[in-house]
């Protein structure tokens, strides 16, 4: 279903993110939490992209098997980083011939080998370009829906790593929105704070597409420090790190913590009108559920 459907149909939208699996034993993994996340009902998924589209083909072919095992729709993600253009012209051709109703466009990362590339030497230097490039594609009448792929952008609640620059970073975001995006999925946050400071900041900033927060439980105290490390940054917030803390050496203990942290986001977050949840699940379906349990969700309240 076209992404403006979807908005137009649910005053709040639930979502899932799934990375294309590496070996066999991790895809049968990925296929059994898929099937019970199904349950859930879920109003679209997401399917990543690696750095430099290192994933592309297993990219296509995790989406194209949820579209056809499973009642899930899939938006798969799409980086322009070291892509020329009749690359990326090839992969929309082939999803738009499959009936995909959605893209995200990212800028993405270069491979990890290839240190200090320079972008400006790409078809597609920043993400608003392949935004433009994706309208320009719809607007040839090439997808089965007149109105071509839905496109979704990213947003960053604790700000972008590259834009030290708050008001450029804004400036960034709205050049994607100008050149035709519909929606902004956000990178994991864990104080909602900064989600309602950057929402605020779109609105003053003349952006007036749905919002959606990206929400990732802390499973972990080496998941923290990998997230810590991410490109994007993490923000823990002092009650978050003392609760972890304190329980340091139980991992079962840590697990629930992350569970409790991430409900009481998501409530809070409901309470204060959020466009959408984003669930950024790691190919596991035991927190998402345990979440929506928490929040009395089900396919009956959406």
């Amino acid at each position: 279903m076209h992404i403006q459907d979807i908005f137009s149909h649910h005053a709040t939208t639930f979502s899932f993110e799934f990375f294309p699996p590496k070996t066999d034993k991790a895809a049968q993994r990925l296929y059994e939490t898929i099937r019970q996340l199904e349950t859930l009902k879920p109003h679209f998924t997401s399917v990543t992209y690696g750095a430099g589209g290192s994933t592309r083909e297993r990219t296509h072919d995790l989406v194209m098997r949820i579209r056809e095992d499973s009642s899930l729709d899939p938006i798969p993600h799409l980086t322009c980083v070291c892509s020329p253009e009749q690359e990326i012209r090839r992969i929309l051709e082939r999803y738009a011939a499959a009936g995909i109703s959605n893209i995200l466009a990212l800028a993405g990362d270069p491979p990890p080998d290839m240190p200090g590339y320079d972008r400006s030497q790409d078809a597609f230097p920043h993400a608003a370009d392949l935004v433009r490039f994706i309208r320009r594609f719809n607007d040839e009448g090439l997808h089965p829906d007149r109105r071509g792929f839905g496109i979704g952008v990213a947003g960053f609640p604790e700000g972008h790593p590259a834009t030290p620059n708050r008001l450029l970073e804004m400036d960034h975001l709205k050049a994607k929105i100008d050149e035709g995006a519909d929606y902004i999925c956000t990178q994991l946050f864990f104080d909602n704070r900064d989600f309602y400071d950057f929402r605020e900041r779109c609105e003053l900033g003349g952006i007036k597409v749905p919002i959606i927060a990206g929400i990732m439980p802390i499973a972990s105290v080496e998941g923290m420090k990998r997230m810590a490390e991410l490109a994007a940054g993490a923000r823990f917030p002092a009650p978050l790190l003392r609760a972890v803390e304190r329980c340091q050496n139980d991992p079962e203990a840590v697990r629930r913590i992350g569970i409790h942290w991430a409900t009481e986001q998501c409530r809070d977050l409901l309470d204060n009108a959020v466009r959408g949840i984003h669930f950024y699940t790691l190919n596991n379906s035991d927190a998402t559920r345990q979440i929506f349990q928490c929040l009395g969700l089900n396919a009956n309240t959406q």
